[in-house]
């Protein structure tokens, strides 16, 4: 299995402050194997409370936490769940919240999970095997061609869309991993094929994980569920590796930066305060040295607010 390597790991402590006084209480709503975890308790952080929907990242971190003790509190569950964890603790709110979004090395590297086209396994793709929600295998078996079209074409930006999903109802059923991106590589022309850069089924495989996970409306719900969690000068670091997920935060951040005021004689314009202002305008990405050490960090972003003060 591949070392899991935290991404932008410097400038997420630079964004979040763990060696602030005031910075005591933190979320990492994404654990993974508990590396930005450890950094922020190691850093200076009192207690970090993480989530996961993963058990196997849970059983993982678990591990790799051990000797922090109470410190780190783990929590098998949606990051979604913050709100109401952060209550049965006693906190009233928190001094800063990490994302970091998408796929752990360590789940595309478990075959059995069935996130990687790179090996045979059954289509699952659920973050948390142990829940009832509907797998891979039943949506590509269940959906008509008109409905994993517009999964594939929406969450994959998958332009062979309706070719790729006439040829799954075709063919189907469709239980593995390998025989989905057989059958997505056929049904692409040859033509658009040679055009790729990137295995002809990659979308398609990133479009049915965020199906099934319903990661984006997961993504846009959070967020202002974490602002409000925030004490006013906490601070909440996102981290995202696709554009469908940056787009979300980027807007999500900007209508909640921007201030409204009528101007004298236009009462009817509705009026809106600021609640966070922007610590980056753009984007951090990570610099050369990280991407030769941690592939995966090419194609990471990071973006940070900082909650305004209460009137």
């Amino acid at each position: 299995m591949t070392p899991h390597i935290p991404v932008l790991l410097q400038p997420v402590l630079t964004a979040l402050q763990p060696d602030a006084d005031h910075v005591t209480r933190v979320i990492d709503g994404t654990l993974g194997a508990g590396g930005h975890t450890r950094a922020l308790l190691d850093a200076g952080v009192e207690h970090v409370m993480s989530f996961d929907l993963d058990m196997q990242a849970i059983r993982i971190a678990q591990k790799n936490l051990q000797e922090l003790g109470e410190r780190a509190i783990l929590r098998h569950s949606s990051y979604l769940t913050m709100q109401h964890e952060v209550e049965a603790l006693g906190w009233d709110s928190v001094d800063g919240i990490l994302l970091d979004l998408g796929l752990s090395s360590m789940q595309l590297d478990t075959p059995e999970r069935g996130f990687a086209f790179r090996y045979d396994a059954p289509l699952d793709m659920r973050f948390d095997s142990t829940s009832n929600n509907p797998t891979a295998e039943e949506l590509v078996n269940s959906l008509s061609a008109d409905e994993l079209a517009t999964i594939f074409y929406q969450y994959g930006e998958e332009k062979q869309s309706r070719l790729i999903a006439r040829a799954i109802v075709a063919q189907r059923p469709i239980e593995t991993t390998q025989q989905l991106a057989n059958l997505v590589t056929e049904a692409i022309p040859a033509k658009y094929r040679r055009k790729l850069k990137i295995h002809p089924a990659t979308q398609v495989f990133q479009a049915l994980r965020i199906a099934v996970n319903r990661e984006l409306e997961a993504v846009e719900a959070v967020l202002p569920i974490a602002v409000d969690l925030l004490r006013p000068g906490g601070r909440f670091a996102v981290i995202t590796f696709h554009s469908l997920e940056d787009r979300i935060v980027k807007k999500a951040f900007k209508d909640m930066a921007t201030e409204i005021v009528a101007p004298p004689g236009m009462a009817s314009i509705e009026e809106k305060k600021a609640i966070i202002k922007l610590v980056n305008r753009k984007p951090i990405v990570a610099n050369e040295e990280e991407i030769q050490a941690n592939p995966r960090a090419r194609s990471a972003k990071l973006r940070v607010v900082e909650k305004l003060p209460l009137d």
